[in-house]
């Protein structure tokens, strides 16, 4: 049987007949398991703030993607993302980078990327709410009788960490994703008494000399020139100051300042209390207050040995997100009952990642209250 091939010289194909030619064009939507997917990662680890990824250590691995790529996020409260800051309030706990491909990839994989390391895999010890009442007390009093003074109008929260947090590369054209843990390294952030100015110097992770986390100007400049608007800088020392010392009352204006009601809103209150008091100066009374306040959410728990991110031992208040099989540890000095920094733990197998698997760590060195942005405690007190 001879076939002959169908054409049709002397005129263009109009529209009705290309339509029936063609095959129906696909949906850009993603699948719901896929935007549910995205959505979750962006809810809990940004999402405060946006800024520019970067590759935190130069090795040799795939190169970081590009900035041009990158789009900025919402984080699981009101955080921006990509800045790679403490989870909730006072920053993003990972990095999100959209539409890029880098290296090997596969979905809740701690794969090694010119960011990656090897996270550290510790035993799981069961916590206990046995000691919850007393060892909140210890803490609150502690709490209660030391603190820095009060930030004026033109000064500057400072706080000096270790950290390391894990990172998410989504691929959404490939609908594939890579998750990382970044290695250790320190991270400097300035912030106003009313959260209107800021800055971070994360070396490594961002642009070098920092980027201004101001709530009236951008927060970087991708290479494709559209600025990343800024965001205001949650949970400020001004607000936190105007608080009530009633712990249910606290609660309950840290449920309404932060939540965003996608996740389970008791982890959200306890993650955003470790995000308070890993980055801000708190007034004493209101530090009493926050820590009852973490009490009093259900599933916290007291775990007997836990370590920060400078490897100093501590016991700790901790609560496990159910949704994501990690454990949340806010780490406290043995014997000051000091906060030391915080550890987020793999309780459960998730995604590829094993029980075990510390997918976040940090450590407050140092804490103060300085003059300017980019100044340090130790230059103010030479200067005074």
């Amino acid at each position: 049987m001879i076939r002959n091939k169908w054409r049709r010289d002397d005129e263009s194909l109009d529209h009705a007949e290309l339509g029936r030619l063609l095959p129906p064009p696909g949906s850009p939507d993603l699948p719901p398991d896929r935007q549910s997917l995205l959505e979750e990662h962006l809810m809990n680890e940004i999402q405060q703030h946006a800024a520019t990824a970067t590759a935190p250590v130069p090795a040799p691995a795939p190169a970081p993607e590009p900035a041009e790529d990158r789009a900025p996020a919402r984080r699981p409260l009101r955080r921006l993302l990509l800045i790679g800051i403490p989870v909730t309030a006072a920053a993003l706990a990972g990095v999100i980078a959209l539409n890029t491909v880098q290296g090997p990839t596969g979905t809740g994989s701690l794969g090694r990327t010119a960011a990656a390391v090897e996270a550290p895999v510790v035993s799981v010890e069961a916590g206990s709410a046995e000691q919850l009442a007393s060892t909140v007390g210890r803490i609150a009093a502690a709490a209660a009788e030391t603190g820095l003074p009060d930030p004026g109008p033109g000064q500057y929260v400072y706080v000096k960490s270790r950290v390391s947090f894990q990172s998410i590369s989504v691929d959404v054209d490939a609908d594939r994703s890579r998750t990382w843990v970044q290695p250790l390294h320190t991270r400097e952030v300035w912030k106003s008494p009313d959260g209107a100015k800021g800055w971070l110097d994360e070396p490594g992770q961002q642009p070098d000399g920092g980027i201004t986390l101001d709530k009236d100007a951008p927060l970087s400049k991708p290479v494709n020139g559209q600025d990343i608007p800024g965001g205001a800088l949650d949970f400020s020392y001004d607000w936190l100051k105007a608080q009530p010392s009633d712990p249910d009352a606290l609660l309950a204006a840290i449920r309404a300042a932060g939540g965003s009601g996608q996740r389970d809103r008791d982890q959200e209150a306890f993650e955003e209390i470790g995000s308070i008091i890993g980055e801000q100066v708190v007034p004493p009374h209101i530090a009493a207050a926050l820590y009852r306040a973490a009490a009093g959410i259900p599933g916290v728990v007291v775990v007997q040995h836990s370590r920060d991110a400078a490897g100093r031992d501590g016991i700790a208040l901790a609560r496990v997100d159910e949704q994501r099989g990690a454990r949340t540890e806010l780490v406290f000095d043995r014997s000051t009952y000091a906060y030391l920094g915080s550890r987020g733990v793999q309780i459960r197998e998730e995604a590829g990642i094993k029980p075990g698997t510390v997918v976040e760590r940090t450590a407050v060195l140092e804490r103060g209250v300085v003059n300017g942005q980019k100044e340090r405690p130790a230059a103010a007190q030479r200067a005074a």
